[in-house]
């Protein structure tokens, strides 16, 4: 029932880490080490994507210390350890360890929130489950299952039992005989309703005291006296558990209206509860009965999605609470704008910056963030609010060292907390009184404000609010909010306050925790802060490009090299902290030839050339408060002259590119058409219009008083456009008024050309008038008319019908009326394709046709409202198998269609299938479900679909190709499988593989071969060893000698070329993920192999000395576990060649592009100190390294030629570039047609919102009785 109960609304937000906001994303990188704890000291939990439930239930558990410390009691010797889970025999309980080592990280690890990826594969969980929301009552109850199936046989065996089991009593008594009947239930959590009663309370007298009678027409039947009776029936309490949980029936279904709804009306309950009146027996002592309320897990939204989190007690007082009073007030006041003017007058900037730095907890932030995040706060900037009366933010906060706290030689601030402890452990008493005082440490000057803050007693026990990564502390007071709304109570976990905590277990995080796990927890502390170290480094240096002004020249507008690129432009890193006078000593160094002043100026490449902006002239000024960013551009000169030329900087001087468009009449056909000479031009941004055109006049050679410019003005429908002439006035104003930019076209035109009505550029109609042009050929075949092939060019608006058109080109083509019976228009694209007919009904803003598009007439009925016109072609290369069209209707199947397209392909056979095309227009999604109509698998009109050859496989299966993959070998190994190889030739022979259905001939590619053995069809669940197996027993690889499957190396083939190699035999083949089209391809070893997944396989190629070829390859696997940078890669190379380090240069080969390029990690110095980048993984860019790479090896001390090419790539990189020209322009006519049928057609298709499917929830758990 409650499948998809959370599934995602409109109107609720989904917490999750990756927050998706009007197309914006968040710009954290994965790089960036988890940030600190926050004030609170607890950590948070990470959202998988739909895992808010999880998180608030497990933090429920965590600050249930009876719960965590009896997990923690089981041992390695009961559990058994995760390093042998995967291990065939042992049998180890992963469930339980999983939670004991997430229950450390969030008591322990000094980090900002934990992640709950391991625990939920565990569960057996995958990206479905991790990213679909559930219900946490059902989780609550599945997960004590789980448990309980986890720990058979151990200590722990009861646990759950032992801690929220009760009993519940049902009592029926006869009122003619006594008789009593009762039945007992067991219970982990007590459902009470919320529909009609006010409170807790109330539903549990409803339930547990109020008594149901049996009488009148509804008898109950006694066993003793055999016959219906009187009676009544009650339900009691006869055990209670040490922890009560209750979930609230929030949920319901309105059968009038046939809909879900949630309960969001006023429901109260106690934070003290009594359940004397609901028991059986009530002769106990007070304490047996009284309950206090610990956790409050919250559901926000409707009963279709939402959003849940915990309000937690803190029992044991490992947290750290404070006061938010002030803090609300700043940042929650900023959410209404009408308190925007009250919320700036609260107190002075010292007062919002702390409440910001308090959130963001004691890491700090970066200055330059800082007023980013003023910014989204308190919805003002710095400049705007406080800048002219305290100045700029840095000296701001530089005057206040009492209250703030600079970090990383000044580039992070923090709140200064010399009270606070973030390590993980819980302060000292004191600490405690003093951060409950206030957030942080305020001034001496604002100790008036620090006194108004509440102070908390130390002994009093405190609520934090727990929302999946975010602590925030709250008061109890708080809770009484959740009784009703769209936010409110959904379960309550109560304890039995007579519960005591020992008094070691206050404060003490580390209280229970097993050594194993304490010293796991210290070993990812101890990481976490290495990589926030080496993070802090490396955000801090930066590349800028130095451009020296001796080697340029300034010309048409701009600064250019005067000779080359390379020698104009040096590249340097430096600390973002350094001041202007650091960067310009560093400069100093590296030019020794220079002589005189030295001046430092921003600029910027613009399509002119480049250009001058602001120059630095305060040396103590450091870099990034100038805003100079990596990849800056910093030109250097004497400030004066370039060249001899004196040069105005700033944005009014810019220079601006523009096309000029200069028309020449000719005559074409029945219409005057206008050639255009197309040419550029380069003014600044304060040029006036009326210079402007002096200047275009002299280059144009037209008169200056009947020289008109026009320029381009968008109309309403998109897509148009039409040229409008510059007013008079216009001449009194520069280029940058009339908003002119750089790349714009302008039309310079004579007086003769203004009565034209259409104007071509490039082949393209350009309107000047209010109507508009189509041009019509005529594709109804030499037959039918003497005029087939002739255009016409038909006026329109965008309100005329394509009827009105048809009729007027049939009219102009002069046909009769016999001869266009059954004609339809059909677009044409940019390539001159023909798209689908279009809806005579419709008009041209309707179809979304643009200005100067081309229409066929076209033999052939348009299709219906219920049909489909689809193209089709047989075989994967779309651009080499003639396309064929064909109409159908929607509801047919996916089978019937395949069968009308198999019959005008004039195809036979029942072995042939259904595919989808890619973005790129390549082969792409298989139909599998052939039963579906063509509707039911969204295929639209005009789509384009691919008949290839191949039976599906059922369900579940794998039909996997299977290659025989050899490399060149070296002559020491070529003879070991030649024999081999020869056998495998000879088989493939006698099954007489034709290369028209597939290519199985030999792959030449990257030097390896490739020769189809046939196919394998097997299940996903069977597992990598099992693969092996069965591809060993094709016919063709039946006379092989492979001692064993380890001996078998099995490859991932995408597009005939090896890319990955599969590892851990056991690992099931749906963990590969591999796709319908997935294909393998299978090595012969000469000995066992069983690559780990830190192992790389790599194809060494050493250079000939001399010349311009490789060595035959060998195969080298680097294990990658520590560490895989080029520095690493090259020490294991010279290892294996035996050769000094500096004499070896190493390239990676990229076979697409036949290109090699230099694997190298030289930086340049910018002084005495050696500043060297962050290494980077060569598994990510530039190189991405992966299994099968070619790494070419030159030695420097018989080779000084650093050149890796060879003939071979020159050969290739020049078929490429022939290739190019006619590459792009077929995949700019795919991406055109796409886009014309998607605008043809996006009006007419309805949008419909589908909610995801139901989901039962579950949690795996292997058998251990």
């Amino acid at each position: 029932m409650f499948g998809d109960m959370f599934e995602e609304e409109e109107d609720v937000g989904f917490v999750s880490e990756n927050k998706t906001m009007n197309g914006w994303k968040s710009r954290k990188k994965d790089t960036d080490p988890p940030p600190h704890r926050a004030a609170s000291n607890l950590s948070g939990i990470k959202n998988q994507g739909g895992t808010c439930y999880l998180n608030s239930l497990l933090q429920t558990l965590l600050y249930t210390p009876e719960f965590r410390e009896s997990l923690f009691a089981l041992g390695p010797e009961e559990l058994g350890n995760l390093s042998d889970k995967n291990k065939p025999e042992s049998k180890v309980r992963v469930i339980p360890l999983e939670l004991q080592r997430l229950f450390a990280q969030l008591l322990l690890a000094d980090q900002l929130a934990a992640s709950t990826s391991d625990l939920t594969d565990s569960f057996g969980w995958t990206s479905n489950e991790e990213t679909s929301q559930h219900d946490v009552q059902e989780l609550n109850r599945i997960l004590f299952s789980a448990l309980e199936s986890s720990l058979v046989g151990t200590s722990g065996h009861d646990l759950i039992n032992r801690l929220y089991h009760g009993i519940v009593v049902n009592k029926i008594v006869c009122k003619e005989c006594g008789n009593i009947s009762e039945r007992q239930e067991d219970f982990l959590d007590l459902t009470v309703a919320v529909k009609g009663v006010c409170g807790l309370e109330e539903a549990l007298c409803t339930f547990y005291v109020e008594e149901e009678h049996f009488d009148n027409d509804n008898l109950y039947h006694c066993g003793r006296c055999e016959k219906l009776v009187k009676a009544t029936k009650s339900a009691k309490l006869r055990h209670l558990p040490t922890f009560l949980t209750i979930s609230l029936l929030r949920f319901n279904f309105d059968f009038t209206k046939c809909e879900r709804y949630k309960e969001t009306g006023c429901y109260s309950f106690p934070i003290r509860l009594d359940m004397r009146p609901f028991c059986e027996q009530d002769n106990l002592p007070d304490s047996e009965y009284e309950y206090d309320l610990f956790s409050v897990i919250i559901h926000k939204g409707g009963c279709y999605g939402g959003h849940y989190h915990a309000y937690i007690k803190d029992i044991d007082q490992l947290g750290t609470w404070f006061s938010l009073d002030e803090q609300t007030a700043v940042v929650n006041s900023s959410k209404d704008s009408t308190n925007q003017d009250n919320l700036l007058k609260l107190g002075d900037p010292v007062e919002v910056l702390k409440a910001i730095l308090v959130q963001v907890g004691p890491a700090g932030v970066l200055v330059d963030q800082l007023g980013q995040k003023l910014l989204e706060k308190v919805g003002v900037a710095w400049n705007k609010r406080y800048r002219k009366q305290y100045g700029p933010l840095r000296k701001f906060l530089e005057n206040h060292p009492d209250v703030f706290l600079f970090k990383a030689d000044g580039a992070r601030v923090a709140v200064k907390q010399t009270d606070h402890d973030f390590s993980g452990q819980q302060p000292n008493k004191s600490k405690i009184e003093k951060a409950q005082t206030e957030n942080s440490k305020a001034s001496t000057a604002h100790a008036d404000k620090t006194e108004r803050h509440s102070k908390i007693p130390t002994s009093e026990v405190h609520w934090f609010d727990f929302d999946d990564a975010q602590v925030r502390p709250i008061q109890e007071k708080d809770i009484e909010k959740q009784f009703e709304g769209k936010e409110c109570a959904y379960m309550l976990f109560y304890r039995k306050s007579q519960l005591q905590r020992p008094a070691e277990a206050r404060g003490n995080s580390r209280y229970k925790v097993p050594p194993d796990l304490l010293e796991e927890i210290a070993n990812l502390d101890a990481s976490l802060q290495k990589q926030r170290a080496e993070f802090d480094s490396a955000t801090n240096n930066f590349e800028v490009h130095l451009h020296l002004g001796p080697e340029y020249k300034f010309e048409n507008g701009a600064l250019h090299p005067a000779s080359s690129q390379k020698d104009s432009v040096l590249t340097i890193t430096i600390d973002r902290r350094k001041t202007v006078g650091d960067l310009r000593q560093a400069i100093f160094q590296l030019l020794e030839f220079w002589k005189g002043d030295m001046v430092i100026t921003a600029a910027k490449k613009l399509p002119a050339g480049l250009h001058l902006y602001e120059t630095f002239h305060e040396d103590h000024t450091s870099l990034y408060s100038l805003g100079i960013t990596d990849g800056a551009i910093l030109f250097i000169w004497n400030g004066n002259q370039v060249d001899g030329v004196e040069m105005n900087a700033g944005e009014e001087f810019e220079p601006m590119l523009l096309k000029i468009l200069c028309p020449t009449l000719r005559s074409k056909s029945e219409t005057e058409m206008v050639q255009f000479i197309e040419m550029e031009r380069v003014f600044t941004r304060n040029t006036l219009l009326s210079y402007a055109r002096d200047i275009l006049a002299l280059s144009t050679g037209i008169s200056p008083d009947e020289l008109t410019v026009y320029y381009k003005k968008k109309l309403e429908n998109k897509g148009s456009t039409n040229w409008v002439a510059y007013d008079a006035e216009d001449g009194h104003k520069s280029l940058a008024d009339l908003r002119l930019k750089d790349g714009d076209t302008i039309l310079v035109s004579d007086q003769k050309y203004c009565n034209l009505s259409v104007l071509t550029s490039n082949g393209m109609p350009i309107a000047v008038a209010d109507r508009s042009w189509l041009q019509v050929k005529n594709y109804c075949g030499e037959k039918l008319s003497q005029t087939a092939g002739t255009t016409v060019t038909i006026p329109v608006t965008m309100e005329t019908l394509i009827s009105e058109i048809k009729a007027n080109a049939i009219e102009k083509l002069k046909l009769k009326d016999k001869q266009v019976d059954g004609t339809c228009l059909r677009p044409i694209d940019r390539t001159g394709k023909l798209l689908p007919p279009v809806s005579e009904d419709l008009t041209v803003k309707g179809i979304g046709l643009k200005t100067g598009s081309s229409l066929a007439l076209f033999p052939g009925h348009t299709p219906k409202g219920t049909q489909l016109f689809l193209y089709f072609s047989v075989g994967d290369n779309l651009h080499m198998n003639p396309e064929m069209e064909i109409v159908v209707e929607q509801s047919i199947s996916v089978r019937e269609c395949l069968k009308l397209m198999l019959e005008k392909a004039a195809l036979t056979g029942e072995y042939w299938h259904l595919r989808k095309t890619d973005w790129c227009y390549d082969a792409g999604e298989i139909l599998k479900d052939e039963e579906a109509t063509l509707t039911d698998v969204k295929i639209t009109n005009g789509e384009t679909l691919i008949i290839m050859e191949g039976r599906l496989p059922p369900k579940g299966f794998l039909m996997l190709p299977v290659w025989l993959y050899q490399p060149p070998l070296n002559s020491e190994n070529r003879g070991c499988f030649q024999d081999e190889q020869e056998n495998i030739a000879n088989k493939l022979c006698a099954l007489s593989f034709e290369s028209s259905a597939r290519d199985f001939s030999l792959q030449q590619y990257m030097g390896t071969e490739l020769e189809c053995v046939g196919n394998v069809e097997i299940s996903g669940e069977a597992s990598l060893e099992d693969l092996k197996t069965q591809v060993l027993t094709l016919p063709v690889l039946q006379g092989l000698s492979v001692p064993s499957i380890e001996f078998l190396r099995v490859w991932l083939v995408e597009n005939k070329c090896p890319v990955k190699i599969l590892r851990n035999q056991q690992q099931q083949l749906s963990k590969f993920k591999l796709g319908p089209t997935a294909e393998i391809g299978i090595q012969l070893l000469q000995a066992e192999e069983n690559l780990t997944s830190t192992e790389l396989l790599l194809r060494l190629k050493m250079a000939v000395p001399g010349e311009r070829m490789y060595y035959p390859a060998e195969e080298f696997i680097w294990d990658i576990s520590k560490d895989c940078t080029i520095r690493t890669l090259k020490q294991k190379i010279i290892q294996h060649y035996s050769l000094p380090l500096e004499q070896i240069e190493i390239a990676k080969y990229f076979p697409d592009q036949f290109e090699w390029m230099l694997m190298t990690s030289w930086t340049q110095q910018v002084s005495k100190k050696k500043k060297k980048k962050k290494l980077q993984s060569l598994q990510g860019a530039p190189y991405y390294l992966k299994d099968g790479d070619i790494i070419g090896v030159k030695n420097l001390l018989i080779d000084k030629n650093k050149d890796f090419s060879t003939v071979v790539d020159d050969i290739g990189k020049e078929k490429l570039r022939l290739e190019g020209n006619s590459k792009d322009k077929r995949h700019q006519a795919t991406v055109q047609q796409i886009g014309d049928v998607a605008e043809c057609h996006e009006k007419q298709k309805p949008c419909a919102r589908t909610r995801r499917p139901e989901v039962a929830l579950s949690i795996s758990v292997a058998d251990f009785r």
